[in-house]
Formats: C-alpha cells, sequence, structure tokens
C-alpha cells in the first residue's frame, strides 16, 4: 500500500495552480472540468508518478471552521521535504511568499511554515543526515 492522493482545502483553484505551480514549483497532473470546480492535481516533477496533491475546493460547510482553525492555531495543512529549508526559504521570500515560522531547527530536522494564499499553511521540512 501507498499514498496515491492527498489534498488540501483550496478557497480559489485557479490561485491555488498558480501558487503551488509558479511559485512552490509542482507541475499540474490532472485539470479535469467538474462545473465550477475542478478535479486539479500537481505533482513534483521529480516525480511525476508520485503521490498526487489534490486542490480541492473548500465548499463544503465544514472547510471553513477547520481550516480557519488550523490556521489560527498556527497548524500546518500539509508538509513538503525540501533539500534545505534555509535555501527555500529565501528562495520564497524573495517571491513574496509570507512564512508564519522562519526555519527553526527542531533536533535532527528544520522546518518552517509558509501562507498558501489560498487558506493553508504548509510547512517545509528537511531532516539532517543521520551520522554514521
Amino acid at each position: 500500500m501507498r499514498i496515491h492522493l492527498s489534498s488540501v482545502f483550496v478557497d480559489d483553484q485557479e490561485r491555488a495552480l498558480r501558487f503551488y505551480t509558479e511559485v512552490l514549483g509542482f507541475v499540474t497532473k490532472n485539470d479535469v472540468p467538474l462545473g465550477a470546480e475542478r478535479w486539479l492535481t500537481v505533482v513534483s516533477p521529480d516525480a511525476p508518478d508520485g503521490t498526487e496533491l489534490l486542490l480541492e475546493p473548500d465548499g463544503h460547510p465544514a472547510v471553513k471552521p477547520y481550516t480557519t482553525a488550523l490556521v489560527r492555531d498556527g497548524i500546518p495543512a500539509a508538509s513538503f521535504a525540501v533539500d534545505d529549508v534555509h535555501a527555500e526559504f529565501a528562495r520564497l521570500s524573495g517571491l513574496g511568499v509570507r512564512f508564519t515560522q522562519e526555519p527553526t531547527e527542531m533536533g535532527p530536522i528544520t522546518t518552517a511554515v509558509l501562507d498558501d494564499t489560498c487558506g493553508n499553511l504548509i510547512q517545509i521540512i528537511h531532516a539532517v543526515p543521520s551520522a554514521p
């Protein structure tokens, strides 16, 4: 068994697509019209057949209270691995991305948390390789 698909709720699919592709660097995998909304997934360019992230419309009545509570409490909706949190922080900050947590070392990992402009906080993380 493996993870095939995960999702984040977004308040605007078009804005989310721009952010996740043009800013974060993902690539579009599926973009299927479904009436006023779309089945819209992105993947890592390094793993085009890997786990897809669904940019899911936040229209269900339970979503807004849920995502609002997560953001208010500083809880990321998703976590993405990067090779170097400090380098990604610098790159994304240079593109105008707002961070709610600057790079923070926590034992063997370093994390930072950004605002995806679509209603979510997203964590970026890298682990320090363990010594042999």
